[in-house]
């Protein structure tokens, strides 16, 4: 089982403003886009997340009408968080022990891929560790100039494989080398 971060970057690699905005993003996202990307999150068993993301997704995923939500509320989720103690968004549940180790035990679980969304922070640690397998990154068609960065360290890939879509944005899967 594959541990697969999704993120939406900057064409210059950031994941967000400094202030973590991230309505840059949503131009580019088109019919062809949100396709794809209901695709990804059908093909996961698991969804996980960091306490901020999870908070932003919890508050807007489970009234949303949008086409990300059947399987954003449907497959079930685990959030990483040292302060959080209980979820209350359907099918979630917390992980608040050592981060390797809980992938790790995700890793043993039999079913589909492990999905990972972001915050930056999140993503930055899954990184760190060695824990992320695919990076399915869209490249969006903007340069923020400064903001949060996806990448701190050195991370040597193998591309997979590319898709450019009409809106100009660019999906792009990453193995590591």
């Amino acid at each position: 089982m594959k541990v697969i971060l999704k993120m939406s970057v900057s064409l210059d690699g950031y994941v967000g403003t400094s202030g973590g905005d991230v309505s840059w993003i949503f131009p580019s996202i088109d019919a062809e886009v949100t396709a794809w990307i209901v695709d990804l999150l059908w093909q996961a068993g698991t969804h996980i997340m960091g306490r901020v993301t999870y908070h932003d997704m919890a508050a807007y995923w489970p009234s949303s009408a949008e086409p990300y939500a059947p399987p954003m509320n449907e497959i079930p989720k685990v959030v990483f968080s040292k302060t959080l103690k209980d979820a209350d968004w359907q099918r979630t549940q917390v992980a608040n022990g050592d981060l390797e180790e809980e992938i790790a035990r995700l890793r043993q679980q039999p079913g589909k891929d492990v999905l990972a969304h972001g915050g930056a922070s999140f993503a930055q640690s899954l990184s760190r560790f060695g824990l992320i397998d695919e990076y399915r990154l869209i490249i969006h068609p903007v340069v923020l100039g400064s903001g949060l960065r996806l990448f701190t360290d050195p991370l040597g890939l193998k591309l997979i494989s590319s898709k450019t879509f009409n809106s100009g944005a660019v999906a792009l899967t990453y193995a590591r080398a």
